[in-house]
């Protein structure tokens, strides 16, 4: 649900030390460049947009009420959780420095990660309590993976201090029983997120899940592997500090013992999944749960069997793998719950993560693809999409017998952003940092077309890293131009280098399901009936690349498609359509559009034809409501190219402020 105000702390007093340390500069953000027009407006302009997300709209200052555990460095900001959220909550800074910040920027997501750490009455340090017990855990994965990224010992010292201070104070939330971790799912703070029981078909107690006994009392399938992975990454930690040995066997031996259990208590051999949650009354829930099944496959909790059983048999929704599915009785299709059957882009990264690991590389290539077109879709990267539609949609939960509350979707979701720049680097990429080196397992989808990566900071080394051919073998890995053992370049490197890494062996997928296959469609990630690609003849808005807080919107009648587009409402704004012509034919073309005005008097935007500005458009009012709908032509735009791009946008001198529906193109030679 993430509440926007955090409880109390934890008082738990555990003995522990602190070493302290500084921070560097953010080092300048990379550039990734498709060779293919097509990849690049899609892909490219998710990156670039991606990286805005984290490094401009979502960082913010330093700010010492966020330095408890005195180990921030006040020339260095902190990330915020995004739009509406304007705290670094443990969960996300946890996330979004495992995901992208420490790579981008280390000395950003030390002061992140730091910002969620506080110390007990006795001064040791321990992961901050947000609302939610669960959220603590998660920090020290992204803390050991901040450690090899960086290879920075100081801040290894203290993250070993606060993991093992922070996992002291969890083992109380044990249930003996089972050997499992009790309290809600990674990161569903929500009811809707749970079936009945533990909840009831009116939610009655709380909208919030720590709330309900049997919740609180119950073990996820999610939570319990985010405390085998902090299990496991707390021995590394000790090991590689040298700690005594008894330390080191004994997170491994309790890491070992929660997996068995996980494995004992939650793989389901009927369905060939994991289960989502187990009862402390011993019932069970064969549900899906995205993280879940995500974290089970990266955290290698799964055997091999068990991985591809989870690989085959994972149901995913037309605009991504959602986050707990089916619905519950509860909600619908029409109305999803705010954690079920609905689409979070943090879930999609992860299970985008996992996908690429395995080389699964036509359903990885579909969820990065999914991800790319909501952000472009909406003027970048929100909270939550429906499912179904891939309308920005909050979801629902009940407020008791009669009452669904529809929450909002917020926007600039900082775990969003940092999902698709995780799909690129760890997955694309194939980016596996060691403390000896960084390691490449690149995966190019046939279709997207060679890939460049520059200005890529990897400790003191500047990386530009180029991918050729597509698939997930390499036949060639060369640092600048010679051959280089492993696949790999060590953490000593420095300088400048060029990595260029040829592939083969890449699936003949089919990602959009329009029976053309990725290799020679043109739009391989947009279906449509004219050789791969939609008809220029009738193109949904909601299908456009949106900018300046344009999105997608179902709260009016009339339109037709998926959604309309609403947020042409201030200057800057802008709905982009790309016209995938047949042939590269120079001429002119009839332009309609489909609109909606219930302002009192006519509204303009400004037509464009791939940048250049052709005219003023005049959309006169319809009527006085919004589920009314007219059109308007502009006649000889002119077209040049196989794709031009038709842009509307609310310019200078305009007044703007309507909504659209579609665009069809009538050409003429």
């Amino acid at each position: 649900m993430r509440k926007r105000v955090s409880s109390a702390l934890l008082a738990v007093a555990i003995a522990g030390g602190v070493v302290t340390g500084t921070a560097a500069a953010a080092p300048p953000t990379p550039d990734l460049e498709f060779a293919n027009p097509a990849s690049q407006a899609l892909f490219g302009s998710a990156y670039a947009a991606a990286l805005d997300n984290l490094v401009r709209t979502n960082t913010i200052g330093y700010d010492a009420k966020y330095d408890k555990s005195g180990l921030l460095d006040p020339a260095v900001g902190i990330v915020r959780a995004g739009g509406g959220y304007n705290q670094p909550w443990t969960r996300d800074a946890s996330i979004n420095s495992w995901n992208a910040t420490s790579l981008l920027s280390p000395a950003l997501a030390e002061n992140t990660l730091w910002a969620v750490v506080d110390k007990d009455a006795a001064g040791a340090l321990r992961v901050q309590q947000d609302d939610q017990q669960w959220d603590q855990v998660i920090w020290v994965t992204a803390a050991w993976h901040h450690y090899l990224v960086t290879g920075d010992d100081t801040f290894l010292g203290n993250a070993y201090a606060t993991t093992a201070d922070t996992l002291a104070i969890r083992e109380a939330s044990r249930n003996t029983t089972y050997g499992l971790f009790t309290g809600p799912s990674f990161f569903n703070d929500g009811i809707a997120g749970y079936p009945a029981p533990p909840a009831d078909a009116t939610e009655s107690v709380s909208t919030g899940s720590a709330p309900w006994p049997g919740v609180a009392s119950g073990m996820y399938l999610s939570t319990n592997e985010v405390y085998y992975s902090a299990y496991v990454n707390a021995a590394n930690m000790a090991e590689k500090l040298r700690r005594p040995g008894r330390e080191i066997a004994g997170y491994r031996a309790e890491a070992a013992a929660l997996k068995a259990s996980i494995n004992r208590h939650f793989w389901n051999p009927a369905t060939g999944l994991y289960d989502y949650q187990l009862l402390a009354d011993g019932s069970t829930g064969a549900y899906q749960e995205g993280t879940g099944l995500a974290f089970a496959v990266l955290f290698g909790i799964a055997n091999p069997a068990q991985t591809r059983s989870i690989l085959a048999r994972t149901r995913e929704m037309p605009w991504g793998i959602p986050d707990t599915y089916p619905n519950w009785d509860r909600y619908s299709d029409a109305q999803p719950g705010r954690h079920n059957a609905i689409v979070w882009p943090l879930v999609q990264g992860l299970w985008a993560k996992a996908l690429a690991g395995q080389g699964h590389q036509s359903a990885f290539a579909s969820e990065v693809a999914r991800l790319a077109k909501l952000a472009g879709g909406n003027s970048g990267f929100w909270e939550i999409y429906n499912g179904t539609t891939g309308v920005v949609d909050g979801g629902y939960q009940r407020l008791g017998d009669t009452v669904k509350f529809h929450w909002g979707s917020e926007p600039d979701q900082t775990w969003s952003a940092t999902a698709f720049l995780d799909m690129v680097h760890t997955g694309l990429f194939g980016l596996t940092f060691t403390d000896r080196g960084l390691t490449f397992a690149p995966d190019l989808p046939a279709g997207w077309g060679d890939v460049t990566l520059r200005n890529l900071r990897y400790r003191t080394a500047n990386l530009t890293i180029a991918l050729h051919g597509a698939g997930t073998r390499i036949s060639s890995f060369t640092v600048d131009g010679r051959p280089a053992p492993g696949n790999a370049v060590p953490a000593t490197l420095s300088g400048d280098h060029t990595i260029a890494i040829t592939l083969t062996g890449a699936a003949a997928g089919d990602r959009d399901g329009d029976r053309v296959p990725d290799a020679t469609d043109r739009c391989a990630d947009t279906a449509g009936p004219v050789a791969g690609c939609p008809d220029p003849a009738h193109l949904e808005a909601e299908d456009a690349h949106n900018t300046g807080g344009v999105k997608t919107n179902v709260n009016h009648t009339g339109y037709s498609g998926r959604a309309f587009l609403d947020g042409l409402w201030a200057e800057g704004a802008a709905s982009a359509f790309t016209l995938h012509r047949t042939a590269d034919q120079p001429g002119t073309a009839a332009i309609t559009l489909r609109y909606a005005n219930a302002n009192g008097d006519t509204r303009t935007m400004t037509l464009s034809v791939d940048g250049r500005a052709v005219r003023q458009v005049s959309f006169p009012k319809v009527s006085d409501s919004w589920d009314d709908w007219g059109t308007v032509t502009v006649e000889g735009v002119p077209l040049t190219g196989r794709d031009p791009v038709v842009t509307l946008s609310y310019g200078a001198g305009d007044t703007g402020r309507v909504n659209l529906d579609w665009l069809a193109a009538r050409t003429s030679g």
